[in-house]
Parts: structure tokens; C-alpha cells; sequence
């Protein structure tokens, strides 16, 4: 069975939950601890050989055909809210101007947007254009409201989508009000509590939205840490956190997974302001450390590589999380390219760079099309917003010419796993009892490797498919 939330995907959990008043902009960096070294899918093997595809042939908007797409606009009626005979109205709310920085969430925005667009371009959804209305919230709880609110009271959304905020304050009244929002980043705690939200990774959780997971606990799987030990043969990691509770937090569950797979484990701790990462340099030396894991911002990351470069301390890997599998490596890490050429993510989603892969070709091309401005911002981030969009669209086209907010969420909840045509690992949200035993846990893998010769290199994937790198591991019981 599939169990949620992912694997070390809640850290940023008290940060959500804070008012912006309170907290200050640089602690707020922070918010990238909840985007964790890695976010495996839970199913049974068979899943993997059960994926969804939708009956019409609509394929990321590439103008693949079939009975879904095209010209059937003028037999068209308004059949729910946000769906007129010509168009159907679809919300995104980013905190694009969050304390910070526009780059941090943005990706799933500009993802989603260049699916839609390619969609309209190539005719369509059943005669409908989408028109896609956003609402930058601006990181805080109260922002987020007054965008929920703008965007279901004033522009009559049919549903939201690719949703990344950093406080999804609004989730009880979007919950309230039946809007789906469809493949959402699951930063907080509130697509574990409320009905009708669908993170981009699938949930098993009750959701009734009386509480948190099953009953408030929520669980972790370790198979990053598994497969690091079986493909690098590591068994020793070091974990470094700043001085902050949520940032401490989070290396406490880092270690509490590295141990549980056999580690033995180095906890380094820097203060926030002042951080002597040259001190954890020569920690980490000392210990024979092989893996380094961080419950840190990008800021502290790359100057902790740049003191690692600086002190000649070479590690097997320096594992960072989902987030951070993006192009910005070329420049965040340029003063450190020993360090950078060691960095791997993981992930539930393919790769941006494997565009042998058809979704991602149909992704690469739409972003150079629309987006050329981003090709330095290229993320997995943004190909998980195309990913929430594909999944919407399919919903959409299942309802045929008539499509409804309850038929949308029939597909959600059905009991077949979807993978948006490959592109994440398959995902469902059919309610199961808590979790006890062992589970099978997939997950991606990529390492940045430097072109030798002037070449431009990048990330490279390090299995031989997503869907197939599983293993079986324990789940570990945690209060958010």
C-alpha cells in the first residue's frame, strides 16, 4: 500500500504554521529543510505495472489527438463552477515574493503554466481553453487567504493546481468549499488533514480533516538512506543542522533514519548567524564521514561546500533534497566544484535533463517555448508543476464534454495509481489503516557530474528506472 507523507517531506512543518510577523525573513530560509535528501513513492510492485493513461490521447497538451481534445467547443455547456461552453478557469497560488525569494517556489508555477499553454495551443480540452488565473500570496497565512478567497469568491476557479506556498492557510476553506487542488507541494501539514487537496505525491492518510495523518502521527520510510548504503556501500553520515529548533528537528529525524538503516552518524551543529562551517570541515575529516546530509538553506549548503573544497575534505556523496535538483547548481556551487561534482538528489519524478523520456521531452520543449527566460532555472520543481497539470487535465478530460468538480475527484480518488504518463512514480489516494511492518519504497536518483572539456554537464540519473529502484524499509512514527 502506498503511505504518506513522504519520507522526510515535513520539516518546514512549524514554520507553515507561524505568523509572518513573527518570524524573521533570514530564519525563513529555512523553509528548504521541508524539501528533504529524499521523497520515494510507497505502492505494491504491482502498481508499477498498472499506470493510469488516459482514455482520449491527451498527452501534455503535445496535440497528440484523440477524442479528448479539439473542436467540440460549440456542444458545449457550462456544467460546474469556473466551466463555461468555451473555457475552464484553473487557480495557482505561489509565494512568489515569500521573505525568501521569488526562486524558491516559483518553479511548479511556471511548470503548470507552460502546460496549459502548450495544452490551449494544440486546441485545447473538448473545445475549452484553460485560462489559468495566479495569485502570489507572499508567503504569509493571512496572504494566502485573501488569495484562496480572491481566486474561489471573485474568479469562480473550477480547481487549483501545482499549489506551492509557504503557509496553506486557506486549505480549510478551499476544503470547505469542494475546490480539488490537484498536485500541490506538500510544504506543510494541510494535504495530510483536509479532503479535496491532492499533493503531487499521492497520500494515504485519512485526510478527514479533523487531524494530522492517522490520528496526528505521521511516518517516514528510509529508503534514501538504504540506497546510498547499497549503491555507495556507505555506512557512516554526517549530519549538520543549524542552531534553530526546526532546523534541529530535522536533523533529528535525518539521523533517526540514518541510524535505523545501520549508520553511524556525526551531528555537527553551527550557530545561524555566525556558522563555522570550516569547524564542521575538519569534523567531518576526522570522522571518515562517507555521506552528508544538511538541515540547512541553499545559503549554508554552499558555504559549507566551499569550506569542505577549501580544507580538501572530500566526502562519497553530499546527498541535498528535491528542491535543490535544479540548474542554479552551476552557480550556487561555482566556487566549490569538488563538492558540487559529489552532490546527488532524489526524488519521486523523473529527471528534467532525460528527455528520451516523452513527457519530458513534451516539458523541455514547452519551457523553451514559453519560458526561454528560465532555462538557467530549470528544476524539478517545475517539471512536478507540468506533472500536477497533466494530472488535472487527464481528471478533467475523463468527464468528457461535461466536466464537474465531483467527476474530477472521482479520478483522484479511484483506486488505479496514476504517474502523469511516467513522469512521477505512481501515486493514488485510496485511505489505508495506519502503517505497521515494512513497505516497498521507490525512489530517483541523480548526481551533477561537470562536463569535462568545456562542456556543459548537469544532472545525471543514477538508476536505470525509478520504478524499479525500490526497496523494501521501515517506517518510523513521528509527530509533526
Amino acid at each position: 500500500m502506498q503511505l504518506t507523507p513522504r519520507s522526510w517531506c515535513r520539516a518546514a512543518d512549524a514554520f507553515a504554521r507561524r505568523r509572518p510577523g513573527r518570524v524573521v525573513a533570514a530564519v525563513l530560509a529555512l523553509l528548504l529543510l521541508a524539501l528533504p535528501a529524499g521523497c520515494g513513492t510507497r505502492l505494491p510492485a504491482d502498481a508499477f505495472t498498472a499506470r493510469a493513461t488516459p482514455t482520449s490521447g491527451v498527452s501534455g497538451g503535445t496535440g497528440s489527438g484523440g477524442s479528448g481534445t479539439g473542436g467540440t467547443g460549440n456542444t458545449n455547456a457550462a456544467s460546474d463552477t469556473g466551466v463555461t461552453a468555451g473555457e475552464i478557469v484553473i487557480g495557482i497560488v505561489t509565494s512568489l515574493t515569500s521573505p525568501v525569494g521569488s526562486d524558491v517556489f516559483s518553479g511548479p508555477r511556471y511548470g503548470a503554466q507552460a502546460f496549459f499553454q502548450s495544452l490551449n495551443d494544440h486546441g485545447g480540452l473538448h473545445g475549452r481553453t484553460v485560462r489559468v488565473v495566479t495569485c502570489d500570496d507572499g508567503g504569509s497565512g493571512v496572504g494566502n487567504q485573501d488569495c484562496v478567497h480572491k481566486l474561489i469568491d471573485q474568479q469562480h476557479v473550477f480547481a487549483f493546481v501545482s499549489g506551492s506556498v509557504l503557509d496553506y492557510a486557506g486549505a480549510p476553506y478551499v476544503s470547505g468549499k469542494a475546490v480539488p487542488d490537484v498536485g500541490g507541494q506538500p510544504i506543510g501539514t494541510a494535504y495530510d488533514r483536509w479532503p479535496h487537496l491532492y499533493e503531487i505525491y499521492g497520500n494515504a492518510a485519512p485526510r478527514d480533516g479533523r487531524s494530522v495523518g492517522w490520528n496526528g502521527t505521521l511516518y517516514q520510510s528510509t529508503e534514501v538512506f538504504r540506497f546510498f548504503k547499497q549503491r555507495l556501500g556507505a555506512s557512516s553520515a554526517a549530519v549538520v543542522a543549524y542552531n534553530q529548533a526546526d532546523s534541529a528537528r530535522y536533523a533529528g529525524q535525518l539521523k533517526a533514519g540514518l541510524e535505523a538503516e545501520g549508520y553511524r552518524v556525526l551531528m555537527q551543529t553551527v550557530d545561524f548567524a555566525l556558522p563555522n562551517f570550516q569547524a564542521v570541515a575538519a569534523a567531518v575529516r576526522a570522522d571518515g564521514s562517507q555521506l552528508l546530509f544538511d538541515a540547512m538553506d541553499t545559503r549554508g549548503n554552499a558555504a559549507l561546500c566551499r569550506a569542505l573544497d577549501e580544507s580538501g575534505v572530500t566526502v562519497t556523496a553530499k546527498v541535498t533534497n528535491v528542491q535543490n535538483w535544479s540548474e542554479s547548481v552551476r552557480s550556487d556551487y561555482q566556487s566549490s566544484p569538488n563538492c558540487r561534482n559529489v552532490l546527488w538528489a532524489t526524488s519521486s519524478s523523473l529527471n528534467y535533463e532525460d528527455q528520451q523520456y516523452p513527457a519530458v521531452h513534451d516539458f523541455r520543449t514547452a519551457m523553451a517555448r514559453y519560458y526561454p527566460d528560465r532555462a538557467g532555472q530549470l528544476s524539478a520543481w517545475e517539471l512536478e508543476g507540468w506533472a500536477g497539470a497533466q494530472w488535472l487535465t487527464d481528471a478533467l478530460d475523463s468527464c468528457g464534454a461535461a466536466p464537474t468538480r465531483s467527476c474530477v475527484e472521482a479520478f483522484m480518488n479511484r483506486a488505479e495509481p496514476y504517474d502523469a504518463h511516467g513522469l512521477i512514480l505512481p501515486a493514488s489516494f485510496v485511505p489505508q489503516p495506519p502503517p505497521s511492518g515494512p513497505t516497498r519504497a521507490c525512489l530517483n536518483a541523480a548526481r551533477w557530474q561537470d562536463a569535462a572539456q568545456g562542456g556543459r554537464g548537469g544532472w545525471v540519473t543514477q538508476v536505470p528506472s525509478m520504478t524499479t529502484n525500490c526497496y523494501d524499509v521501515p517506517q518510523l512514527p513521528y509527530k509533526p
